[in-house]
């Protein structure tokens, strides 16, 4: 019932690094065509720093590691005909025929169950800022808590309660490292002023820092580790023009009663039309960094002993 590409397999076999890439930027993220774009792009970036991406996804039913072109066209251009996954959602998925594409959750619990231990995104889910009111917590934290996949992010989406996200995450067990820096990143912009347990200072001292989780896994943190890069200086947006804009995208979505899995795609289109297109820009060049950066650390621990 999980389907590997013969590139990822032939690469899982011969120990060759190996990187994840999530679905959803595809199907619900970007407007065609520059989602498909997108999705070459960092498969493009992935291959540049001398590893394999693994684009993941549940393709008619069988869950993917690794989709095809022919998938990511589909993916792009089906629309709403392509459902949004998270862990719960892909058996369902599978037992119905469907497409799916897969959030940070879904991608992560794939990509261990095929042996991928190395996942890029652009940000994470987390506790929606109202979580007190509404319960609104992303599953992607209780699967990084359980998972063993290390995830390149620019932190959680700045639409969520990053304060509250990352007290979750603390309570949880989850190992979030900086890369480079000392604070945790506020996806468009570079600071949150929230900061971090620990630091990197490049990809072989991130390779490290995992391998010696996974050897220690019976006595430290059993699940993930979020290595947060922040945006590249040249596109990151000021956070306070950042916060102005998700008030006023919070109030449109509170507005239009946008509830459940519909509120962070709501949000992110509505960032975008708020920042007049710069937001997206930001999010595509964050998102082909952190593939980079991901490549760069597959590649390190595949050089590291067993």
């Amino acid at each position: 019932m999980l389907r590997l590409s013969a590139e990822v397999a032939a690469a899982l076999d011969e120990s060759r690094p190996v990187v994840a890439l999530e679905s959803t930027l595809i199907s619900h993220g970007l407007p065609f065509p520059e989602n498909l774009q997108a999705a070459r792009a960092l498969e493009a970036e992935v291959r540049a720093a001398g590893a394999v991406p693994a684009t993941v996804g549940v393709a008619r039913g069988v869950p993917t590691v690794g989709l095809s072109a022919t998938d990511l066209e589909r993916f792009a251009t089906a629309g709403g005909a392509v459902r949004k996954l998270s862990r719960r959602d892909i058996a369902v998925a599978a037992a119905q025929g469907a497409d799916g594409a897969t959030t940070v959750a879904a991608t992560m619990a794939l990509a261990a169950a095929a042996g991928v231990e190395v996942f890029a995104t652009g940000g994470i889910g987390g506790v929606h800022r109202g979580a007190a009111r509404s319960w609104d917590v992303s599953a992607d934290l209780t699967e990084l808590a359980r998972t063993p996949v290390l995830v390149v992010c620019a932190g959680a989406k700045a639409i969520l309660d990053l304060p509250a996200t990352l007290e979750y995450l603390e309570t949880l067990g989850v190992p979030v490292v900086g890369y480079g820096v000392g604070e945790l990143p506020a996806f468009y912009s570079r600071s949150s002023g929230l900061p971090l347990p620990a630091e990197v200072a490049g990809a072989r001292e991130a390779a490290r820092l995992w391998r010696a989780q996974r050897t220690l896994a019976a006595v430290a943190a059993p699940g993930g580790l979020l290595l947060c890069v922040p945006p590249p200086a040249e596109v990151a947006l000021p956070r306070d023009d950042v916060e102005a804009a998700i008030a006023r995208a919070l109030a449109r979505a509170e507005a239009a009663n946008v509830r459940g899995p519909a509120v962070t795609p709501y949000l992110l289109a509505a960032m975008a039309e708020e920042t007049h297109g710069e937001s997206v820009g930001t999010n595509l060049a964050l998102l082909r960094q952190n593939a980079r950066v991901a490549a760069e650390v597959a590649v390190a621990l595949a050089g590291l002993p067993r």
